[in-house]
């Protein structure tokens, strides 16, 4: 029995919520009406001057539909699993027959690929047979079946069609006679995560252990000696090159078991995929050495190796964590899908140990790193979240050739586009969490849902002025008094310094604060409407000392938001720039600019050289240069590089 069975699952929450907020019901529609369509025409490779994508050419080929060799990397089919998820998602909250005869089309052409045995997999469908399971290290056939379990999940949710979900319950039955302990099977996982918290859904909606437990067994092989992925190796007589790197076998996080981890490692997106797994194993079992490694990594990933503007993954060699603190601004990776993975980690551990903080980090990545990785008009995209640009340095420093000094239409190694499209038209399912008798306010997204309580029903209507005024609205509606029913919790954000909670114009008094929620003791009628009133200054932020990249910098917040300065608004020679840690920071709200955004302004100095161009050492003097008052505007993180190339920064120095 799930212990799941008194909880809301994230498809559930879905599906009982519509999103009507301003902010991010934009961004939602944006993906549903550009996104979604661009991206489609990405995967047939229909767009002009974009990296290729040869995904719906490979399941053409693997069909028999045509003739052709496989194009792309071993994972392509990834993409448009992804895409498939994104859009089913979309149906849940805005049904559309157009797209869902799409959907339908796309699926009945995964579909014809598959093979009688139930093998779905387009490299080794068209590369041959006799090789499927051999690189279970590199070829990433169980991070692709992940992600369509994924989008058979969602599609299934959402329309109640089983094609495609009774088609990856056959291909996980394949899975299951090859791998595993007993014998005669590989005792292999994948290494790239993602098909754990996949299995975790779909038994989530099959009810069949089978699935649970081949999540279960991927978690717990994981890192066992002897160590699989070296045991793989030796048989095919093939080097590794990460093994032999600083990285060695934590690239994959495999080095060790799961419960023995105490670090964030390896390559980022997969650290975080196999948290999430982890994590609903855990809520899943009750396994508290599970749910233990599970806070250990989160502390560590959280406390010591995410930047401010909630990217994780430092490091341009394997798209990886380094050691603690080592985050640099100019260099940096900050992967866009570690991000959305960092979202689907932080949403498992409210499952695990409900605490404010994993709201903060949702909120965090959302509002910045994820919108970041979107252009404003939905067509183009960041693969790479930088929070220091010189354009000119992108293009002729190899070190910094990964970053990109605007955003691309397309990539070749394309994860990034489609996972934000999934992670928006999910966002639903992000907002509440129910956790045994209590309900969980997560995130400040106007919304109209259904909620439980103690297995009774209630409306929940959310008014929200996030991310430029801290002003919150919610109203219940009930056909009875729910006094007894349980509680309902409301995130304080990390960043709020001082609130106002009011019930029906009156401030609210019989209420507890606990790890970062304020629990109403209050009995809540139908009609009772709930006000909270979050302050929103802007704030300088500094690091710590131990993060020597921003020694002696500082960074601007407001609300949920980090912000920077660009070019367009300030000027070449960003360094040149620093901020006083007294300067008063005014906001004003900008129409015009972006699509509408709240810009700070703050007094700084500029520094104004007096240096012959060709003069490039000189002894130290007052006359050296000098400094300008300057009024420097900021805006918000995730609008830059949409007014064309130029400087960006997020950490100016301090002074």
């Amino acid at each position: 029995m799930s212990n799941r069975n008194r909880t809301a699952t994230l498809l559930q929450l879905c599906g009982r919520t519509r999103v009507s907020d301003s902010f991010f019901g934009h961004y939602m529609e944006l993906v549903r009406n550009t996104m979604l369509p661009y991206q489609w025409e990405a995967l047939q490779d229909r767009v002009e001057g974009a990296a290729p994508s040869f995904c719906i050419h490979n399941f053409k080929v693997a069909a028999g539909l045509k003739t052709g060799e496989f194009g792309g990397y071993v994972f392509q089919d990834s993409d448009l699993a992804k895409w498939i998820e994104a859009a089913a998602y979309t149906l849940m909250w805005h049904p559309d027959a157009e797209l869902e005869k799409m959907l339908d089309e796309a699926i009945d052409l995964v579909v014809s690929a598959q093979q009688p045995d139930g093998y779905l997999n387009t490299y080794y469908i068209i590369n041959g047979l006799d090789k499927w399971f051999t690189n279970l290290t590199d070829h990433h056939e169980l991070y692709c079946a992940g992600h369509f379990i994924e989008a058979a999940a969602a599609y299934y949710y959402a329309t109640g069609k089983r094609k495609l979900l009774d088609a990856m319950i056959r291909y996980v039955d394949c899975i299951g006679r090859q791998i595993g302990k007993e014998e005669g099977k590989l005792p292999g996982y994948p290494g790239h995560e993602v098909i754990e918290m996949a299995l975790i859904k779909l038994y989530e909606i099959t009810g069949d252990e089978k699935h649970r437990d081949l999540a279960q067994y991927f978690i717990d092989e994981r890192g066992q000696d002897p160590l699989y992925f070296e045991e793989e190796r030796k048989r095919a007589n093939r080097g590794m090159h990460w093994a032999n790197g600083p990285l060695k076998y934590q690239y994959y996080q495999a080095g060790k078991p799961v419960r023995e981890q105490t670090e964030a490692e390896g390559h980022s997106v997969r650290a975080v995929y196999l948290y999430s797994g982890m994590a609903d194993a855990a809520a899943e079992s009750g396994d508290a050495s599970l749910k233990e490694a599970c806070l250990r990594l989160w502390k560590n990933l959280t406390r010591k190796r995410m930047y401010i503007t909630g990217a994780i993954g430092s490091s341009a060699y394997g798209e990886a964590f380094t050691f603690d603190y080592d985050l640099p601004n100019d260099t940096v990776y900050g992967e866009s899908c570690a991000s959305v993975g960092l979202v689907f980690f932080a949403n498992r551990m409210m499952h695990l140990d409900p605490a404010g903080e994993y709201g903060d980090v949702m909120e965090k990545a959302l509002y910045n790193t994820i919108l970041s990785g979107m252009s404003m008009d939905g067509t183009r995209f960041f693969y790479v979240n930088p929070l220091e640009v010189v354009p000119e340095a992108c293009r002729k420093d190899k070190n910094k050739s990964h970053v990109k000094p605007e955003r691309q239409k397309w990539f070749g190694c394309a994860c990034c586009p489609p996972n934000i499209a999934r992670m928006l038209t999910s966002l639903p399912g992000y907002i509440y969490t129910e956790q045994g008798l209590d309900a969980y306010v997560n995130l400040y997204i106007g919304n109209e849902s259904t909620l439980h309580l103690n297995g009774r029903e209630f409306g929940i209507k959310m008014e929200s002025g996030f991310p430029w005024n801290g002003e919150v609205t919610i109203k219940i509606s009930a056909k009875e008094s729910l006094e007894g029913w349980g509680r309902i919790a409301f995130r304080i954000p990390g960043w709020c310094k001082s609130y106002v909670a009011k019930k029906n114009g009156r401030p609210i008094i019989s209420a507890q604060v606990k790890k970062g929620f304020l629990y109403l003791n209050d009995e809540l009628m139908d009609g009772d409407e709930i006000t909270l009133d979050f302050a929103m200054p802007a704030v300088k932020m500094c690091a710590n000392p131990r993060v020597r990249e921003d020694s002696g910098k500082l960074a601007v917040m407001r609300g949920p938001l980090v912000y920077c300065l660009e070019e367009a608004d300030n000027g070449e020679l960003l360094a040149n720039l620093r901020l006083s840690p007294s300067a008063e920071i005014t906001a004003t709200w900008r129409e015009e600019l972006l699509g509408g955004v709240m810009t700070l302004q703050s007094p700084g100095r500029r520094m104004i050289s007096s240096w012959d161009e060709d003069d490039l050492y000189r002894p130290y003097s007052a006359e050296n240069g000098y400094e300008e008052n300057v009024t420097l505007t900021w805006i918000p993180y995730y609008a830059w590089a949409n007014r064309g190339e130029g400087e960006m920064a997020v950490w100016i120095r301090k002074g």
